[in-house]
């Protein structure tokens, strides 16, 4: 195993939350923004977690919602670097809702983020 497969091994990132009324809009399912705002949260921690320096979002790509995540269920953010750029990387960010009172889960959300780099002039710098 290479040393950049081993860093993105070690930064996989997982993050449980519960979907609680003042996540939900008026259909009882979790706001799409809110979704996409804890996406790009465990993204971050996994990018600064693979490279160990300051990183911004420089942008996302598709973000696919499969099924609508109702309040009252967990959900599970999984983060993992994808692709190694020279400046950047891309982190793939999947959401997996289980029901609170069985052991159903199924991914519902899939996206992927891209971060570079910077130093403290917001430059950009080697990601490793």
């Amino acid at each position: 195993m290479t040393q950049t497969e081993e860093r993105i091994q070690k930064s996989v990132t997982q993050i449980f939350k519960a979907v609680f009324p003042n996540t939900t809009n008026h259909y009882d399912t979790l706001f799409g923004g809110t979704a996409l705002q804890l996406m790009d949260e465990s993204s971050f921690i996994c990018a600064t977690r693979f490279s160990r320096k300051k990183v911004v979002t420089i942008s996302t790509d598709q973000i696919d919602f499969k099924k609508p995540i109702p309040q009252g269920s967990i959900i599970e953010l999984v983060s993992k670097v994808i692709k190694v750029g020279t400046t950047s990387c891309v982190v793939e960010t999947d959401i997996f809702m289980e029901d609170m009172y069985s052991y159903n889960r199924e991914k519902v959300v899939t996206g992927v983020f891209t971060f570079v780099a910077v130093d403290d002039e917001k430059k950009p710098v080697s990601i490793l």
